[in-house]
């Protein structure tokens, strides 16, 4: 606001404020749960991770704004007639997470809200703040007392990134989360502060 005070002095202009640069929150669910946690979103993006022929159609209904859809299994060691996460996995995680602009939530999901979209979520969260892998597990471990991350998409995903064991030995610091059937939704920032 410009023009004069009751003294008749001029005010001086209010400047404007800075755009503010979204960033948006990564949530985590179960399949179960998935549509009560995206019914309060609005508009979102998300991520897939279910094993092959499993819930054909659970995600029927949902309109995100992009959507990649992962089939795998969630296990760390080779299994007949299992598929593994592998270094295609990882790098198709990655490029969806880098491809997500933050103007709207990214929403991730597996089966159980547990192991792989925790990873998945953990992983695209030390994408965006190098540096601070301890720091997000932490945060993950204190959001999620339940989260167990799947061990080898960490691994990946560390070997992918260059970080040189600080993604393993992040996830081997907060240990197994607690014993659950399913997870219960929770969120992760995209952006570590230091003050999340």
């Amino acid at each position: 606001m410009h023009g004069r005070n009751p003294e008749g002095r001029w005010l001086q202009a209010e400047r404007p404020a800075p755009p503010v640069t979204a960033d948006a929150t990564i949530h985590v669910s179960s399949l179960n749960r998935l549509r009560e946690v995206a019914a309060n979103l609005g508009s979102f993006d998300m991520l897939t991770m279910l094993s092959p022929g499993s819930a054909v159609g659970g995600t029927d209904g949902l309109r995100p704004e992009r959507h990649l859809h992962l089939t795998f299994h969630d296990i760390v060691e080779a299994r007949p007639d299992f598929v593994m996460p592998d270094r295609a996995v990882i790098e198709s995680i990655l490029g969806f997470g880098r491809s997500w602009n933050r103007d709207r939530p990214m929403l991730i999901h597996c089966w159980a809200g547990i192991s792989r979209s925790s990873a998945a979520a953990y992983i695209v969260a030390c994408d965006r703040n190098p540096g601070h892998e301890h720091d997000l597990a932490h945060e993950l471990r204190r959001r999620a007392p339940f989260a167990t991350p799947n061990r080898l998409m960490v691994a990946l995903a560390d070997e992918t990134l260059g970080r040189n064991g600080a993604m393993v030995e992040a996830i081997e610091h907060i240990g197994r989360g607690a014993d659950i059937f399913e997870g219960i939704p929770y969120q992760l920032p995209v952006r570590w502060t230091g003050r999340n």
